[in-house]
């Protein structure tokens, strides 16, 4: 770790309620830090954070920012204009985006660094939770709340005396918006996809690409890099340790085999280069799921995991916040809420629901976020959402960005094949899914997207069990 971060007494967040920014912000209270921030809106993040002794402020005002701190960390996500950033950045502070700070944090740690345009999230928490659930141990700094620890982020000897306190090992969810990833310096890179996305960062698909091809050649001299096959580049995706994992296919280096399903739990063998585990279980829903679990499965078997303690860690992953995320389990409906936010995660999530629950009519709410992806994919999530046997699309939900002429939902519904298919507002939507017990026939109904459509899950939740009779 870099001797300037172990001097740091007081830092400063703007954006403290991102998921990458909290685990830092937890990062820095676990050392004794004094952590203090902005957020936009109040959200469950920024009140747990508050509870953990943190000060978080919602007003953009220079007067509540403190004047006494060594680093200010920003979100890249936040406006250049921005009233506490500008002051910070023209009286002499030391201001820094999340990267660099995870940059500093881990120059001296092995670093097990997971990319890529979708997948990244549960590949990393897999990874983290099966290094903490068998003992090896890791620093992990999460893009996702995960399910069996309530946290995305936490240090070595968080699980008890069986775990090594003294491991260096830092697992990383890598962000290529913003090319933050390029920041990081990895022991293993693992790359899950490289979908067109960030193209109002990237300009074109090929440059994203690109941004990839780099981050692998990052990649600390005899380290690992693990990709799924198939990838776009792949060519020029090569290390002298070089790795590739697929769901079922036999020319990757790792893939699964003889999968069976069973009240909405996977059970398969794993392949890594002709080596077999067998019988691994895995309790969260979604084929995509079982792929990813292959991945961080071939990371913990290279670490030298055994194969006991692996199984154990899958058979008890519970999951990520938000991902695949069983909300309401009933005879009559089920209720998955979802992060996906590009085409080819609403297919995982689309597809993996339409498996496990055949015999149901999928419906699904899909907010789209950032006017610039909507613009630029419309013509997928178009093609992706017909898939599905019901579709209702909220407005854009526009984060940083300002409106742009002529995009909103409806560019995405006109593009559209199936008939059942609408746009609705939040109130709108709280109404209609007040009629659900009315319809006949068992249901399936997902929420998905990266807005604030969370926040509608618990309304949804409680409308629910209501009518249900809970």
């Amino acid at each position: 770790m870099s001797d300037e971060i172990n001097k740091i007494r007081s830092v400063y967040f703007i954006g403290i309620g991102g998921i990458g920014m909290s685990a830092l912000a937890r990062y820095f209270h676990s050392k004794g830090v004094k952590v203090s921030g902005y957020d936009r809106t109040k959200s469950v993040l920024t009140q747990e954070l508050q509870q953990s002794g943190m000060e978080v402020h919602y007003k953009e005002e220079v007067d509540a920012i403190p004047k006494d701190v060594q680093l200010v960390v920003y979100t890249p996500a936040v406006p250049k204009d921005h009233k506490e950033l500008v002051y910070y950045q023209q009286n002499g502070y030391k201001v820094v985006k999340r990267s660099e700070v995870l940059q500093m944090i881990t120059q001296s740690s092995f670093n097990i660094c997971v990319s890529g345009t979708h997948g990244k999230t549960t590949i990393t928490t897999m990874i983290a939770h099966l290094l903490r659930d068998s003992g090896y141990g890791c620093t992990a700094f999460l893009g996702g709340i995960s399910v069996n620890y309530g946290t995305n982020f936490w240090l070595p000897g968080s699980a008890g005396k069986k775990e090594s306190a003294g491991n260096n090992t830092c697992v990383v969810e890598a962000d290529e918006y913003d090319r933050s990833f390029l920041k990081l310096s990895p022991d293993i890179v693992v790359i899950t996809a490289m979908d067109a996305d960030h193209l109002d960062i990237y300009g074109t698909a090929e440059a994203m690409e690109s941004a990839f091809v780099e981050f692998s050649r990052s990649l600390k001299p005899g380290g690992l890099l693990l990709t799924k096959s198939g990838l776009k580049r792949e060519k020029d995706l090569r290390q002298p340790k070089h790795l590739t994992y697929s769901l079922q296919s036999e020319k990757a280096n790792a893939y699964a085999r003889n999968i069976r399903m069973k009240d909405g739990s996977y059970f398969f063998d794993v392949v890594i280069n002709g080596k077999v585990i067998s019988e691994l279980e895995l309790h969260i829903g979604g084929l995509h799921n079982v792929e990813n679990s292959v991945a961080a499965i071939t990371v913990a078997n290279y670490l030298g995991i055994e194969d006991d303690k692996i199984k154990k860690a899958v058979s008890s992953f519970k999951g990520v916040k938000r991902r695949f995320e069983y909300i309401v389990r009933s005879e009559s409906i089920v209720f998955i809420d979802d992060y996906a936010h590009h085409p080819e995660e609403l297919r995982a999530l689309i597809h993996g629901a339409k498996s496990l629950f055949s015999d149901r009519k999928c419906t699904i709410i899909f907010q789209p976020h950032l006017y610039t992806r909507t613009r630029d994919l419309a013509d997928g999530f178009a093609e992706v959402l017909d898939e599905a046997d019901e579709v209702i699309l909220l407005p854009v939900y526009p984060a940083r960005e300002l409106p742009i002429e002529g995009v909103d939902s409806r560019m995405i519904l006109n593009r559209m094949k199936k008939e059942k298919k609408r746009v609705m507002s939040k109130e709108e939507l709280i109404k209609w899914v007040d009629q659900i017990s009315e319809f006949p026939g068992k249901k399936v109904l997902i929420t998905s997207g990266a807005g604030d459509i969370d926040r509608l899950v618990q309304p949804i939740k409680e409308i629910i069990e209501k009518n249900l009779g809970y």
